[in-house]
This record gives C-alpha cells, structure tokens and sequence, in this order.
C-alpha cells in the first residue's frame, strides 16, 4: 500500500548528545575527518547505510543506542571536542581577518548549482562542484561569503544502464526535512518567503532553506510550497530541466529572488550586507536587474543605477562556446518585466538592451544571459589562463575597435578544495611528515610556491600509499559493478567474474566527466585492437575506469555512454576495462585517489579548466591530458604527459580524432607503461615515483581552492568593493552622465595628423623619437580621454602584436579649427620589424579599464600612410 502522506520523524537526542545535531547541520563534516569519524563511532553499520549522511545517521540510531552513548564518557569526551573545534573555527580569527583593511565587509555569490557532499545532492558537474569548492574554502580562510542558489526537489537524475547500456534517468524526491537544511525563520517562527510577480497578475513565491557550510551560509531557493499553483511549484522541481520559459524562471528566481533572500537574511541574522555581488556564470546575471530595481527607490535613474550597481559586480563566464550560453527569445523576456510582470520601475526596453547580441555576428532577437552578465559586472573572468583567452575573443564583439588581449576580460584559475578531494591515507602520510595542523593549513591556505617537505617522504612509502589506494579503488569498483549488473537485470550466478574484475597491481587510468561531444569519451576506443593489446598486454597491462553523464536531452552523449559500455562488457577485457553509472561526489571521492593516470582528452580549446585532473594530482595521480584548460598553464614533463593536438584549420573533426587518439596510444605505449613497470635497484619504479613526487610537490599548492578564493579577495572582490564604495549616488550619476556625452560626442572625435623625427624607415635600437599629434575633440575636452601611442612588433600584414601603449601629453590647443596637440616620446625598445599607431580613449576615475565604454578612436588608413605611422 501507497502512503497518502509523508512525515518526517526526528529522533529526540538525550541532553548530552544535543551537540551531534550541531555538527550534523553544519556541513563542515562533509571534510573535516575527526567529526566524520565521530559519527561513524555511533553506529558504524548504520553510518555505511546512511551513505555517510549524518542527518539521516541520526533518524536511524536506536534510542537504546542512543542512551548508550550518552552514558559513554569516552564518547563525550570526542563530542565536546569536537563541538569546541567547530565553534573555534566558526568564530575564531583566519587567513581574512589578519589581511590589511578595506577588504568587503561581505560578498554574495550566486551559482544555479552547488555540489557540497553527495548528502545534499544539488550538482551536476564540475560548475557545482566548483561552486562549492568555492564556498568551502572561503570558509576556511573565513571571507564573509553568502552563497545564494536554488534547492531542486529532484536534484539532478540518477543514472542506471539498461542490459543493453543505454542511459536511464530517474528523478528521485528529495525532501528538504531529510537534507542538512533548516527554513529561514521569521521572529514569529514563521518560514520566510521572497516572491516574484508573474504576467497575468500570478506570483511565483519561494521559501528559503539555510545550509551551513562552515562559516558561510548558502540560501536556496524551494518553489514547492502550498501557496503557488502547480506550474509555479513545479519552477525548481530538477536542475537544468524543462523547456526556455522554465528556464527563465528559474533564472529570476535565483537572480531576483536571490537578492531578496539575502536582503531577508541579513536583515534577519544581522550579516553584513554584501558590498561585493559573485555572478558564477550567466545563469544569476538578474540578479544585477533586481539591485537596480532596489536603487530605483533611492531617487537615482536608471543609468545612474547601472554604475552604481556594475562597480560591485563580478562575473565570472566557464564556457568556451557559444552554444553553451542560456539565450532566451527576446518576447519571452520582455513579456516577464515592466508594469504587468517583474522590477515594474525599470523601463522593458532597458532590460533587453544589457542582454541583446547587438553586436557582428551577433543574433539580434536573442536575450543572451553572458552578455547581460558583462554589461552588469564592471569585473569580469574566465577560470585558467587560456579560458580568459578564448573568452577575449569570444566577447570582443562587445569591445569593438579593440583587439582581444585587451578586452576587460581576465583569469583566474580553477582551484579544488584539498580537504573534500584528499584521501585520508594522503593527508595522514603529510601529517607524519610535517604534522597535522601544518598539514591542514597548507591544504587550506596555501599561500607556498612548492610543497618541499614532500621531498623527504621516503620512496617505499609513497609506493606503498598508492597500492593502498588502488586498493581500495579496486574493492570499490567490484561492488559499484555488482549493483549495477543487478540492475540492468543480472543474476548473482552471472556474476562470478567481478571478482575478477580489475587488479591492484595494474598501471590504472581513470577518465570521468560529463559526457558532451567535445569531452570525446570514446577517443580511446578509436583503434580497439590496439586498445585491447594495451589493456591484455602480458607484461604491461593498463585498466581503465570510466564514469560519466550525459545530458538527459542529448541522445549523442547517451550514444558515447552505450558505445563505451558495449566494449567494456565484451568478456574478452571485462576485467580490465569498466563504466561504472551515476558518477558524483561520493564515487569521485574514491576514483580520484586510486588511479595512477588521469586521463583527458577534450577537444582544445573547449576546456574551460576541468579539475578533475586537480583532485587526482592532489592524491599523487599523473595527467595524460590534452593542453587545455588548466593543464596547458601548468603542464610540466616532471609530472605528467602532454597529448598532442592536431587543431590546425586544415584537419576535419574525424582526422583530428584519429591523430590524436593515435598520439594517446604512443604515449601509452612507449613512456607510460613502461615508466610505471620500470623497476629500480630496490625493486620500486623510481622514475614514476619521482613523477608523483613532483607533482605533489610543485601542483600541490597550484591547485588548491584556498590559492583560487584568495586570487579572487585579492584581485576582484576588494576592487570592486572599493570601486563601491566610490560609487555614491553623486558619483553614479556624475559617472552616468559622463558617460552619456563621451557616448554622444564619440563620432567627432578624431587623429587629424601624426608626425614623428624620424627622418628614414629605420633606426637603431635604444633611438627615441619625437611623436606629435593633432586630434579633434569635438564637445569633449582633454580631461575626458587619453591619447596614447601603441607600440611595438608587426606582423607581415603590418598588425601590432606585441603592444604597448604609453600616454601623449596635451601641448597645446585648441587651435583656430578646435584641434588640440598632443607630444611625447616613442623609444625603440625592439629590433626587427617595429610599427607604432595612435589612438584616443575615454577617461574617468571611475572607469575600471580604458576599455570599459568599447570606444576607441584611430587615424584612418589614409593618414596612417601618408604620416609614415609604420616604420619598418
């Protein structure tokens, strides 16, 4: 029989275990060992059943055990130490409160996903697992975030395969009194609500749910509440589902209703109000709408708003494509705001202009969420160095005139979050070595170029941590495979080969992901005989571990998935090839630290980052990866293997695939394999331990999320809290103002003639010459722009490639016919082909980059040959 209602019974803890509901509500657990340790010393079979879950750890225990271990002084003991280290790191000072002042008094940071701990299952990939790397290490270097996102009642979909390996999809209902949540309260005790207006005079309301990440707070938003009809219930039901209009709406509400949830919180907790607004990809950029709609009340325009609320903003972009961005149709936008609908006060058209892809190559009828995110956000990055790069070139159509190394768009890289990632035997063999407080701090804050201490770890005990590891990967991977044939319908008598499967003495290689076309999960599957020959070989095998997800829409990825499974089921290398189904955090948590190789082989450069390489180096595991993403900043043959590219214009998809699967299996052959097995006086692989030491040596402290949230504190959230606070409502509207007439004065503004001393077309290194330049101004005056003159190597279609621009110095003007001169020195600091130009720009205190207003003003062709602008 079916129940008609469902409750939730809490146990009643005895007074002395009140603190173990504390450390269960605090998601610190998820990587803090001692408290994890704690909980699974109250019931250890049912803390394997509960997946690890103290919450629902707790639902489970007997009141006979319970009573147990209230009488059990040893018990308590670990509680109240425990409750004490959580209220010391809670409240006590860390790596923020010992930095100079003027940091912000507090940064909101919104993400459509976040994948804390499996036990609160609200991720799909690597940008939620980011995000909460994000929010994790931001509590431990204790800066005052908020993290805003929605709670989705179905999560995202658990895999299972079908007998013939096709991909299946289920939903499960996650209720939110299981999860280690608790509802924002009003003093009454009544839930506090955020509501949205919808067209037709309908609203879309939402209850907020509070997670406790350490020190940070992390808002998500329910729309599944008795007071709206049941499409609007239905707005937060699964992440990354339904068609444009649920997407939207789910986008307002974590933009919009975001902003609101935090305003209620700290209105609620006392919390700082944030100076500082994170965008973690499009998908939040309303949230730029709504602070606008707020200062509407404050007697400021809708321009003067604009500043005021760009100056606070960053925001950040993970995607290398296009075709990766929410573009909603223009009408489906415009019929969600204005007077009927959503922020009444601010003018439709106002709206659609931030988001339009006015721009060449742009497609004009499509409300592009990036490209709202960038016109909202004075501050803007991408996640690796290159990634900053392809987005340059992707957005320059936003900054016309100006090439793309100098579009405002900068980096920061991916970091992970060691203490969730890191293996215990990992963390203890570093405690050993420079002790456990030195080790915590190193993982957290970081701060150090190179992890030295590794050096002295004797070779015997790094050989003998990763054949635990693969231990243990090996045991894992039985079991997940023994549940997953049982699923797909198999017998127990069937499955006497699992205990087969895999070996721990065998060079393993792990590949997981989500599995779009780009990731190409099945690149290794190109020659399958010469796959087969390297996983059967008789004295060099490899195995391999596969996992991934492909999205529920996309019948081609869930194609890869069923090609991969088909050929790990063949019987032939069953035991040495396996896909194991619904990868997330808790089977990654085990994958990682297991494997010897990390494989990646995306299409370059369609990698924003990718941190699962991060996680595996973290646990003394080598990259075979393609150079992108991260890998291409920090590769080094000291520790890992760099696949070669074949992304010349000239080769097609198929032969890019086939050279560069070819260039996998080279690798494989003739210097992985063969460095693993190579075996030393002492009978150990010495080379390949020297790999892992210098991986952990030299990637440790690279890739940590400490490194990554410290980056962004000191390189993005205190500028722009301090471009904030400059930002009053007079300067707002000076700045507003300013920028209307530079815009409207721009087309006069004009380079009339360039003259320089220099008498032939060359010259000797180290000559300086003599630069004088008349420009016309038109309504603007010298205080309004910059003339500088840019510099340096040409390129053999006379393009500046490696510039450098320095500032001309008004001498004059203006002139009879309005002109101003301009002087100043131009040295020739470069030989070989050398060419110069002249350029106007805007100016203004306020403006965070020359380039912010995309305007720019040069000589026409016509002058720059006639005044000799190129000398060669």
């Amino acid at each position: 029989m079916k129940a008609i209602r469902r409750f939730t019974v809490r146990p009643v803890l005895p007074e002395a275990l009140h603190p173990l509901s504390d450390l269960a509500r605090n998601l610190r657990w998820s990587w803090h060992a001692e408290t994890r340790d704690l909980f699974q010393s109250v019931d250890p079979e049912h803390w394997a059943a509960s997946e690890c879950d103290p919450v629902r750890l707790l639902g489970s225990v007997s009141s006979a055990r319970l009573a147990e271990l209230a009488e059990d002084r040893r018990f308590l003991r670990r509680l109240a130490a425990a409750a004490d280290d959580l209220k010391d790191y809670v409240g006590g000072d860390r790596w923020y409160q010992s930095q100079p002042s003027g940091l912000p008094a507090a940064i909101a940071y919104f993400s459509p996903e976040f994948g804390i701990t499996a036990a609160l299952p609200q991720y799909s990939g690597g940008l939620g697992i980011l995000a909460g790397d994000h929010l994790k290490a931001a509590s431990d270097l204790g800066v005052p975030l908020i993290g805003v996102g929605l709670l989705y009642r179905h999560g995202y979909f658990r895999q299972s395969l079908s007998r013939d390996g096709w991909q299946q999809e289920h939903y499960p209902v996650l209720d939110p009194n299981e999860l280690p949540v608790s509802l924002l309260r009003e003093p009454d005790g009544t839930p506090s609500q955020v509501s949205l207006a919808l067209p037709g005079g309908k609203s879309l309301h939402a209850r907020v749910w509070l997670a406790q990440v350490g020190r940070v707070p992390l808002l998500m938003l329910d729309s599944d509440i008795e007071e709206n009809d049941l499409g609007e219930r239905g707005v937060t039901d699964r992440l990354y589902g339904g068609g444009s209009e649920h997407r939207l709406l789910q986008e307002m509400l974590l933009g919009i209703g975001g902003v609101r949830a935090v305003r209620t919180y700290c209105r609620l907790t006392g919390h700082a109000q944030p100076e500082v607004f994170h965008t973690n990809e499009g998908h939040a950029g309303f949230l730029g709408l709504e602070r606008i709609h707020e200062l509407s009340y404050e007697d400021l325009d809708f321009d003067a708003s604009l500043e005021a609320v760009r100056a606070g903003t960053v925001f950040t972009t993970h995607t290398p494509v296009p075709a990766g961005i929410d573009r909603f149709d223009r009408e489906l936008v415009a019929r969600h705001f204005g007077p009927d609908a959503e922020l009444p006060r601010i003018d439709v058209e106002r709206i659609l202009q931030l988001g339009m892809e006015t721009y060449p190559g742009g497609e004009p009828n499509l409300f592009n969420m990036a490209v709202m995110g960038l016109r909202l956000g004075q501050r803007a990055n991408g996640v690796s160095l290159l990634h900053g790069q392809v987005s340059r070139e992707m957005f320059s159509g936003l900054w016309p005139g100006f090439d793309p190394d100098e579009v405002p768009i900068t980096s920061v890289t991916n970091g992970v979050h060691a203490p969730t990632w890191v293996a215990p035997e990992v963390f203890r063999l570093g405690a050993r070595q420079i002790g456990a407080q030195r080790t915590e701090d190193a993982m957290t804050v970081g701060g150090s170029e190179r992890w030295d201490a590794v050096a002295e770890i004797p070779d015997q005990d790094i050989f003998d941590l990763r054949r635990v590891l693969r231990e243990q990967l090996v045991t894992e991977v039985r079991e997940r495979m023994r549940a997953s044939w049982r699923q797909r319908g198999a017998g127990t008598a069937e499955l006497g080969w699992i205990d087969g499967v895999l070996d721990p003495d065998v060079l393993t290689i792990g590949f997981a992901r989500r599995v779009p076309s780009y990731k190409r999960l099945t690149l290794m599957l190109r020659d399958r005989d010469r796959l087969m020959d390297l996983l059967l070989h008789s004295e060099r095998p490899i195995q391999i571990v596969v996992a991934g997800k492909a999205h529920p829409a996309d019948d081609g990825g869930k194609r890869l998935v069923q090609e991969l499974v088909r050929f790990a089921d063949d019987p032939r290398v069953r035991h040495r090839i396996v896909f194991l189904p619904d990868y997330g955090m808790a089977m990654a948590q085990k994958l990682y630290p297991g494997c010897d190789i990390w494989l990646n082989n995306p299409l370059r450069p369609l990698e924003a980052c990718g941190t699962s390489g991060m996680k595996a180096a973290l646990n003394g595991c080598l990259n075979l990866s393609v150079l992108d993403g991260w890998w291409d900043e920090w590769f080094q043959s000291d520790f890992g293997w760099a696949i070669p590219t074949a992304d010349g214009t000239a080769v097609d998809d198929d032969r890019r695939d086939e050279l560069e699967a070819s260039a996998l299996y080279e690798l494989l052959e003739q210097r992985v394999a063969p460095r693993f097995y190579e075996r030393g006086q002492a009978g150990l692989p010495d080379r390949w331990i020297e790999m892992v030491r210098q991986t952990l040596t030299h990637l440790g402290p690279k890739v940590l999320a400490g490194r990554m949230v410290r980056e962004y504190v000191e390189r993005l959230y205190t500028p722009a809290a301090h471009a904030h606070r400059a930002m009053s409502p007079s300067s707002a509207r000076e700045l507003a103002v300013w920028k209307s007439r530079v815009r409207a004065a721009w087309p006069h503004v004009t380079v009339d003639h360039v003259e320089t001393s220099a008498g032939t077309p060359t010259a000797e290194l180290g000559t300086t010459l003599s630069l004088r330049v008349r420009v016309g101004l038109g309504d603007l005056a010298p205080d309004d722009v910059e003339v500088q003159a840019v510099s340096g190597r040409v390129d053999s279609e006379d393009g500046i490639t490696d510039g450098t621009a320095a500032p001309l110095k008004p001498a004059g003007g203006p002139d009879l016919e309005g002109r101003w001169l301009y002087e100043g020195p131009l040295s020739l600091d470069r030989t070989g082909p050398f060419g110069y130009t002249v350029r106007i720009l805007p100016t203004h205190r306020l403006l965070a980059s020359s380039a912010e207003l995309g305007l720019v003003a040069v000589p026409s062709e016509e002058l720059g040959e006639g005044a000799g602008v190129l000398m060669r």
